[in-house]
């Protein structure tokens, strides 16, 4: 017998994938960005240092909350679409089977294979079926708050860990270029990491993402400077 054939979609992934990356980004240009204003306005390396741990907690504890906060809207709405299924089940349970065949009607099902197959999904989970094919919420689907809001603080750090990293080690004449040099070259990684995840182009996301953190990084950096001809 031949194998069943195996297929690596994924959706599955795209909830956490994307809290994990959109962090991960954030954090790393979020915190090259304020090492590179605050050393180009000429501030000592203690300071800059400081800045960018300040910025680091305070960009993780964000990035969670917001995550949070967000998933957590679309898991009420869940929950709520959930609670009103499973009354319309028990209050009218013909009406909700017509419900489901006509939705396989049209979706090119025949009227009498459209029945059939309603009866089989209602006799065997007549909630899971409505939750699935009338709302598209399924168990791959569901808002999960807390993971969002863990995965996308923690992605934060370690994308901010790199600029801090560099900030630690690097002489401070010389600390502005190697940020910004080292942090386009791992955005443009984490980038083409990401389409790749994705199943999309890996230079168009690996140029995107490194395009706006250079922007980032040139407008904090022309912030500092004139900060620091002020001072």
């Amino acid at each position: 017998m031949k194998p069943a054939h195996k297929e690596g979609h994924r959706s599955a992934n795209t909830g956490w994938l994307r809290a994990a990356v959109l962090g991960a980004n954030d954090g790393l240009i979020s915190t090259s960005s304020i090492v590179v204003g605050v050393a180009s306005a000429g501030m000592a390396s203690h300071e800059v240092l400081l800045s960018g741990l300040a910025g680091m907690v305070a960009g993780a504890l964000s990035m969670a909350a917001g995550e949070y906060v967000s998933v957590s809207s679309q898991s009420d709405v869940e929950s709520a679409d959930y609670a009103r299924e499973t009354r319309e089940l028990k209050e009218d349970p013909d009406g909700e089977f017509e419900e489901l065949a006509a939705i396989y009607v049209s979706r090119g099902l025949s009227p009498k294979l459209a029945h059939d197959v309603a009866r089989e999904f209602t006799e065997k989970d007549a909630l899971t079926a409505h939750l699935r094919d009338e709302l598209g919420i399924t168990d791959i689907s569901r808002a999960r708050p807390l993971q969002a809001a863990v995965a996308s603080a923690l992605a934060f750090v370690v994308g901010a860990a790199m600029p801090m990293l560099v900030a630690t080690l690097a002489p401070l004449n010389i600390l502005s270029p190697l940020v910004t040099a080292s942090s386009l070259v791992v955005l443009a990684v984490l980038g083409a990491v990401a389409a790749r995840l994705g199943r999309a182009p890996m230079l168009r996301g690996a140029v995107r993402v490194v395009f706006w953190g250079a922007v980032a990084m040139g407008v904090t950096a022309l912030i500092g400077k004139l900060s620091g001809a002020r001072v």
